[in-house]
């Protein structure tokens, strides 16, 4: 993902920081524990597509 675009992006429920997990292709909100997946190179950012952290993706902030 294009490190501009990441820059511009934020959690569309919180307005927080996102962080890129390149491994599961998704974009990581801690504040809310969700990771919004991005698909064919377009970030999915609906709260309803996003899945929720578990509790170790939680304690192991990236």
């Amino acid at each position: 993902m294009d490190k501009k675009l990441l820059a511009l992006l934020a959690c569309p429920v919180c307005k927080g920081e996102l962080k890129l997990n390149d491994a599961r292709t998704e974009l990581i909100c801690y504040q809310d524990a969700m990771a919004f997946p991005i698909r064919e190179g377009i970030p999915v950012m609906l709260a309803n597509e996003a899945r929720t952290l578990d509790t170790d993706e939680r304690l192991h902030k990236q």
